[in-house]
């Protein structure tokens, strides 16, 4: 079905995923259906006032704690409809795209191997697998590294040879901050323009008057 011309181009997210030092793409997941909602939270990092300590009462530690969740569909139906021209959708439904997100939280097979065979040669302190940088891109405003915590997938219908064609994906994000990256790296600089983009943006969205709220002043 072919769009509207005058309608505007449809952005997509999804996931980037970079090598550990952030300077080559390795894969680019985008979300076949941009999800209706997001849902974010931020947990403040200060003293508060259970602290007992009025003098680290207004203290911010550092960067909130930031979570993302989300619900995103995968269907196969438009491309079983032109099956001459998506022999993968006939053959494997959608398992190619669920892998391509399942993947993101598994270390590869081959580090796995190559861990065993150090542990083979008696090399006892192997340290745990480095996953990708993975970005989280939601328009340019929000390109944002994070770490998937949590990830459930429910397969909706399936073909006659039971590869599904129709799934919902909820994925739990926990954004990056400098609280958890090296500050000279890349993953850290994206972090810190992602929080500059919000500065920004919260000047166009503030001001310094205050006579919508009806009160002649406050000092």
């Amino acid at each position: 079905m072919s769009a509207f011309p005058g309608s505007p181009r449809l952005l997509k997210g999804g996931l980037v995923l970079l090598d550990s030092e952030g300077r080559v793409i390795q894969r680019v997941i985008p979300l076949q259906y941009n999800p209706d909602t997001l849902t974010r939270s931020l947990q403040v990092m200060g003293s508060g006032p259970e602290s007992g300590d009025r003098l680290e009462s207004l203290r911010l530690k550092g960067p909130p704690l930031e979570s993302i969740k989300l619900e995103a569909e995968i269907d196969a139906t438009d491309q079983l409809e032109d099956p001459d021209n998506n022999p993968d959708a006939v053959n494997l439904g959608i398992h190619p795209q669920l892998a391509a997100l399942e993947t993101v939280v598994y270390p590869a097979s081959a580090d796995l191997q190559q861990q065993n065979s150090l542990a083979g040669l008696g090399i006892l302190e192997i340290a745990p697998v480095e996953a990708p940088l993975t970005l989280f891109v939601w328009s340019r405003n929000r390109v944002v590294p994070v770490r998937v915590t949590e990830f459930s997938i429910t397969e909706e219908a399936f073909d006659p040879k039971l590869n599904p064609t129709r799934a919902k994906i909820s994925l739990t994000l926990r954004v990056m901050s400098t609280n958890d990256l090296d500050f000279p790296t890349k993953a850290a600089s994206l972090y810190l323009i992602y929080q500059q983009q919000k500065e920004q943006l919260a000047r166009r969205g503030s001001s310094a008057n205050i006579a919508p709220f009806g009160v002649g002043g406050i000092t």
